[in-house]
């Protein structure tokens, strides 16, 4: 049987019945860069999407434009059949879509607690204040005075998430939560995400760590290149099929690719 080709791969597509969000036939522009090319998303509420893919697949930017920090060149963005798509960013947290950023953006001057009311600023009605990320980070409580600058890495991403949670979001985008993290500390960050299910949290991720995101994840997407080449449940494909995907080539692992430095 011969291997198959990117379009083979390609699973599903289209909005889902009942989906809470839906981005539909994305392109984004950076400049003359076409850095999303008809890249259209539907996730149900309670559900977790990973969307995979290499660095400059355009992951980041899939997710920075849902939470509105970059405009469409066309396509369109809809929160619970709500069109957001020209929406400014307070706007789409005030409806329920919270971004955790790549490289966490704390503030480094303000404190921990500082950091998070930051957050609850705009925030919705909803169970998460301050109290409910001291029970998910049990050492943050005790910590809650220390200034961002002065936490590890993985502190500081959890802070990230907790500042994200306490808008009570129903939609949670998640970028790169395991970059330059130790196995361990994402192991402990990404052991928070069935809490927030519970909670009724739908969850965006974004991962390079294939192995990671297949973990977590109901559903995974890969981009490559700006598009979508693969589409479905992580048990409906191959590693092969998911390499080819990744890559866009066969002869290389997706599985750990790009794994970054460690920071303890």
């Amino acid at each position: 049987m011969s291997e198959p080709s990117q379009a083979d791969v390609v699973s599903g597509g289209g909005a889902a019945p009942g989906a809470l969000l839906e981005v539909e036939h994305l392109v984004v522009h950076h400049g003359q860069l076409r850095a999303l090319n008809d890249v259209s998303v539907s996730l149900r509420a309670g559900e977790t999407l990973a969307i995979i893919g290499a660095n400059g697949a355009g992951k980041s930017t899939l997710l920075r434009t849902i939470a509105g920090l970059h405009r469409p060149t066309s396509g369109r963005i809809l929160l619970d059949g709500v069109d957001l798509s020209h929406s400014p960013p307070e706007q789409r947290l005030r409806r329920g879509i919270a971004l955790v950023p790549e490289g966490r953006r704390l503030f480094p001057s303000l404190t921990v607690e500082e950091n998070l009311l930051v957050g609850a600023y705009r925030a919705r009605p909803g169970p998460f204040v301050p109290d409910r990320i001291y029970e998910l980070f049990e050492w943050m409580r005790t910590r809650r005075k220390q200034r961002a600058a002065e936490l590890s890495g993985g502190e500081q991403q959890a802070v990230a998430i907790g500042r994200a949670l306490v808008a009570n979001p129903r939609v949670l985008l998640l970028d790169e939560l395991s970059l330059g993290l130790a196995p361990l500390v994402v192991q402990r960050i990404y052991g928070v995400l069935p809490e927030l299910l519970s909670a009724g949290i739908t969850i965006l991720l974004v991962e390079q760590d294939v192995a990671q995101a297949t973990r977590v994840a109901a559903r995974v997407q890969c981009l490559l290149e700006g598009r979508t080449t693969l589409e479905g449940r992580p048990g409906e494909f191959s590693a092969e099929q998911i390499e080819t995907a990744y890559f866009g080539m066969s002869g290389t692992s997706a599985v750990g690719a790009g794994a970054p430095a460690l920071e303890e």
